[in-house]
């Protein structure tokens, strides 16, 4: 479609309810919301910019009722009222709108989803193509070959096969769906218990709501009485579903242009909203609906450092000041292989500059020697006492140290401060972070070096595009710590957590992923072979159970040998409806038919050859013939590290196949491995936080506590527990731990539900102090929002209070585990930084190279082990005072396996 022949119609109330969700309550200085209104403004900018459309039209509801309450008083009964600070937001967006020369439509009596029905229509009849931007399911009726349909929030475009490929049925029949399912929103009656999957089996079955009606009997079961009860009802529903298409509107398609934008009326609204980022976009060229927003950088100070006098300015700058903002571009986002390219700095908001130090393509302007540069800058980099932030510095001082420069000084990390104001609010990457907290939409890298085999190096990218980028980056980092940190330094739990707990580990992984682990290459090419003769075996296996080949690796086929040809019962279904092969699906039928079983222990040795006996040899770094993993602060929601490149939290520690992989993480030469491991530290947590007098007690002694939790539960003396009873008690004991419920205790135990119900009430009874505990924290996540771990960090649960009951008891399961594997997480920490402050200064022939779950692994020289193991067991079990002891358990040996 051309712009020429395009209509765009935005379904303003859509965006407008859609942005009020989605997007953080922002108020300008005087408490006024606008979150709603910049989000919207966002949204029809990108929209407008992608497509400058020659025709557009954005349209709201009009105030008060329309024709659907005459036909049905109870029509949108259950919807609340706007709230207030959604409501004060319209008017401004209104103003926007029209200073933008936008049409604005709003037409009493009807809803936007008929006026953009008929506009589309007549559009059509004229010869013109439509685009709706909208998240509203409704307008799906409207798709044909001359109307799309953009969700502007996620990209996502339906056209008629991507109606079908989401709803299972055409355009043309979404009116007869949306009649079945109905509308819990809107109070569109439908039938009671038709979901999506009933209501396309149907017209699928008998192609149209009329026909389903007409065979309404041959309909059996509960579904089809409800079916047969509604009938009288259905046509009702239909007329509210169904868009109008012939409203007399005053502006036809052809009458919906854009005018010149109102410059005036536009900054004033901008000065209002109080947003920087949109005030620069009317620099110079003005703002109109057919010109994209200028870089971010648009209106700031920045540099670009090419002669010496002007790096003796920067660094006097740097020199005095109070806090200095720090960046690196690199060739590589390998740490151990990044070369320096360049550094930025920041000292002021909006003042930044580039030094660029490696920039190598034709005619690239001379640069100043990196040796020489970074000579002068060592004291001020490496002095502990100039403090420094930066966004995931960790990256930043990998770098540096391997250009020779022990980053310090590190005192804030906006990426970390994101993170501990809230970990689930949003990613905690830059772009993400400018956008949430400053309304800045950053420059992307892609921008400036292209994108897939295509994409440039930085050391490639001319200075004219790197230098703005990369001062960019110094200069967003400075306004996101100037934003983010007085909020912590409110809240003096968090801004402590930040400061003794997350700040200090940056320095402590960087020497843990520089320090890397050593793996037996020639031992894991061996495994590899091993696993592939046994995958083989299985798959010879597999075939003559389905009675001809297949490839295990194709759920496509695996679906029709096990659904179709073998007649296994679907225990669910994919999105598309047809019978999952997931691995939960797969595990649950292992349990009774042979060739799921043979599947799925396939797919498993299939990942670790992959993941792990083929992967980590090519990971060996040639310079140091290390493996180097990134571990990751800011990703688990609880506050847990985890690790990528490879992946060590994902290894296997239960099967055979696993352990032998450890088997492979070897020391150096004339050193050993220490493995030290909180033992059970999530049952001690509970027991702290629930305070149960049985549980404190039993820990207290130093009692096998699951025995002991037997020994409770099904009442006999504790030398009389048997084996069974012991296992039965520990998935009794972390089940509850992780929110599983009886029918999920049932199907690991083996045992009925009822029996498995029995189990958790007589544990409740025993230990009344965690059912007290759980209730309470639930109760207190519904009120606050969020659960605290021992040390403060907050776990934010954004459904706790959600109406999808399913959604709702997630949250709920996740507010009782999270204080428990947050505070493990929060203990380890601090575990890790005073065990490292302790080797740094006393023992630097010891290494701490990998943190795994709660286990710390550590490469010694043989004949420090009684020593090392009693000073490092103390300060673990010194990281927190609980009411229950802290135990570590250390092992050593010649691999990990042995270790541990």
């Amino acid at each position: 479609m051309t712009a020429d022949n395009l209509l765009v119609l935005v379904d303003g109330s859509s965006y407008l309810f859609r942005a009020y969700h989605a997007l953080p309550p922002l108020t300008n200085s005087r408490g006024q919301a606008t979150g709603a209104l910049v989000g919207v403004i966002n949204m029809l900018r990108r929209l407008i910019d992608e497509h400058r459309p020659a025709h557009i039209g954005v349209v709201f509801d009009a105030p008060g009722k329309t024709f659907r309450d005459d036909l049905y008083d109870q029509y949108k009964a259950n919807r609340p009222p706007m709230p207030d600070d959604l409501r004060e937001q319209i008017d401004p967006l209104h103003r926007w709108i029209r200073a933008m020369g936008l049409p604005l439509l709003v037409v009493p009596d009807v809803e936007a989803d008929d006026v953009i029905g008929t506009l589309a229509t007549q559009a059509s009849e004229s010869g013109m193509q439509t685009l709706i931007s909208t998240g509203d399911k409704d307008l799906a009726q409207l798709v044909d070959e001359r109307v799309t349909l953009v969700n502007t929030m996620n990209d996502s475009y339906l056209d008629r096969d991507g109606v079908v490929a989401k709803f299972g049925v055409p355009p043309e029949r979404i009116i007869d769906y949306l009649t079945l399912v109905g509308d819990s929103v809107d109070n569109i009656p439908g039938v009671p218990k038709c979901g999506p999957k009933t209501a396309v089996k149907w017209l699928q079955a008998y192609g149209s709501l009329d026909e389903v009606m007409a065979h309404a009997d041959e309909i059996q079961g509960k579904v089809g009485e409800n079916l047969r009860a509604s009938l009288e009802q259905l046509p009702l529903s239909r007329e509210l579903v169904r868009i109008r298409l012939d409203l007399d509107l005053e502006l036809a398609p052809d009458g919906l242009r854009p005018g010149e934008p109102d410059q005036a009326a536009l900054r004033e609204i901008y000065q209002w909203i109080e947003s920087e980022r949109l005030l620069a976009t009317l620099d110079d060229a003005g703002d109109s609906p057919a010109e994209s927003a200028p870089a971010a950088a648009a209106g700031q100070d920045y540099e670009t450092i090419l002669d010496w006098p002007h790096f003796d300015i920067w660094m006097k700058r740097l020199e005095n000041a109070e806090l200095i903002a720090l960046d690196t571009e690199t060739t590589s986002l390998d740490y151990m292989r990044a070369e320096l390219v360049g550094l930025s700095f920041a000292v002021q908001p909006g003042q930044a500059a580039y030094l660029p130090l490696a920039h190598d393509y034709p005619g690239a302007p001379e640069q100043l020697d990196r040796e020489a540069v970074l000579k002068r800058m060592r004291p001020l980099l490496e002095n502990p006492k100039r403090p420094k932030v930066g966004q995931n510095l960790k990256y930043d001082m990998g770098v540096l140290a391997n250009a020779g420069i022990e980053l310090a000084g590190i005192a804030f990390d906006t990426m970390l401060e994101s993170y501990v104001t809230d970990s689930t609010a949003t990613r905690h990457d830059m772009d993400s972070l400018a956008k949430k907290y400053l309304d800045w939409s950053t420059i992307k890298y892609e921008e400036v070096a292209g994108k897939g085999a295509k994409q440039l190096g930085f050391d490639q990218v001319p200075l004219e595009t790197a230098a703005p980028y990369a001062a960019e980056d110094a200069d967003v980092t400075l306004r996101l710590h100037q934003r983010l940190w007085p909020e912590l330094e409110r809240d003096a739990t968090l801004s402590r957590l930040l400061r003794e707990i997350e700040m200090p580990l940056v320095p402590v992984l960087s020497r843990m992923e520089r320090a890397g682990v050593r793996i037996d290459s020639a031992m894991l090419a061996a495994q590899s072979k091993q696993l592939a003769e046994r995958m083989h075996e299985l798959e010879q296996s597999a075939c003559e159970q389905a009675g001809h080949s297949f490839n295990l690796g194709s759920p496509k086929q695996i679906g029709e040998i096990l659904f179709i040809e073998q007649g296994l019962p679907v225990k669910a279904k994919t999105p598309k409806g047809a019978p999952s092969t997931a691995e939960s699906v797969l595990q649950e039928l292992a349990e009774e038919f042979e060739l799921p079983r043979l599947i799925l222990e396939h797919r498993g040795l299939s990942k670790l050859k992959s993941t792990y006996t083929d992967r980590l040899p090519e990971q060996v770094n040639p310079r140091t013939g290390r493996v180097h993993t990134s571990y990751h602060q800011a990703v688990a929601a609880t506050g847990r590290l985890s690790s990528s490149d490879p992946n060590l939290q994902n290894i296997p520690v239960r099967s055979e196949e696993g352990r032998r992989i450890r088997q492979a993480f070897v020391p150096e030469d004339g050193y050993r491995m220490l493995a030290a491991d909180y033992s059970q530290i999530e049952l001690r947590i509970m027991a702290h936080l629930s305070g149960d007098e049985g549980l404190v007690a039993a820990f207290a002694a130093g009692a096998d506590i699951h025995k002991a939790t037997a020994a409770e539960v099904f009442g006999v003396a504790l030398d009389k527990v048997s084996a069974e009873q012991r296992r039965s008690a520990k998935a009794i004991n972390f089940g509850l731990i992780y929110g599983m419920s009886a029918f999920g205790l049932a199907r690991q135990l083996g045992i009925e539900r009822g029996a498995a119900q029995e189990y958790v009430d007589l544990y409740f009874q025993r230990y009344p102090g965690v059912k007290a505990f759980m209730e309470r924290t639930r109760t207190q996540a519904r009120e606050q929002g969020y659960v605290e771990t021992v040390f403060g960090r907050r776990l934010y649960l954004p459904e706790i209070n959600a109406r999808s009951g399913q959604r709702r008891a997630a949250a709920e399961r996740t507010a009782i585990n999270a204080p428990m594997q947050g505070t493990a997480s929060d203990i380890i920490k601090i575990a890790m930084r005073e065990v490292d402050a302790w080797i740094q200064k006393e023992q630097p022939d010891l290494r701490m190279i990998m943190q795994v779950h709660d286990e710390l692994v550590f490469e010694i020289r043989p004949d420090q082990f009684e020593s090392i193991q009693n000073e490092i067991r103390t300060r673990m079990q010194a990281a927190a005072e609980l009411r229950v002891p802290l135990v570590v358990d250390i092992g050593v040996g010649n691999n990990w396996e042995q270790a541990h």
